[in-house]
């Protein structure tokens, strides 16, 4: 397969997922959202779509190196179940949140979200360091996520 192939698959991918992500915030923003208690240093809502959109493209192209680049099978194996899996949970973040609003269970997964990217930066670094230092943005702005959903949890319960 082609290399500019490879590329268009794996940014599309995360857009995608962040897309359909999108499909269960959206609505909920203007309705549940607004009713909930949120700390005041939030960011503003229209800076999450931004940001997002940014770190799904860095994803992909992280995801490409990894992909394109000649490395042992159970390595390149490993770093793209990883992959797989935390793009996974970080859909399912924004169903159980914002669709299902749970906000304890959010608070969780995305603890766990926060770990299997860890690992998949420490996958990718054995393969890409350019890669691995691709996500670190990422895994920055889901520690952020991570204490916003804890502030939310605290002064909702």
């Amino acid at each position: 397969m082609k290399n500019w192939i490879k590329l268009m698959i794996s940014i599309t991918v995360p857009l995608a997922v962040g897309g359909v992500s999108g499909f269960f915030t959206t609505p909920e923003i203007d309705t549940w959202y607004q009713t909930i208690k949120k700390p005041e240093w939030q960011p503003p809502n229209w800076l999450f779509g931004p940001v997002w959109t940014t770190l799904y493209i860095m994803m992909g192209v992280a995801f490409y190196l990894v992909w394109k680049k000649q490395a042992d099978p159970s390595k390149k194996r490993i770093a793209i179940t990883l992959w797989i899996v935390q793009l996974v949970l970080n859909f399912f973040w924004s169903f159980v949140f914002f669709k299902q609003h749970q906000i304890d269970w959010a608070l969780g997964e995305i603890v766990v979200l926060w770990i299997f990217i860890l690992l998949t930066i420490f996958a990718f670094a054995r393969i890409s360091k350019a890669a691995a230092w691709l996500l670190v943005p990422y895994v920055s702005w889901v520690t952020f996520a991570g204490i916003l959903t804890y502030t939310i949890y605290h002064l909702n319960t």
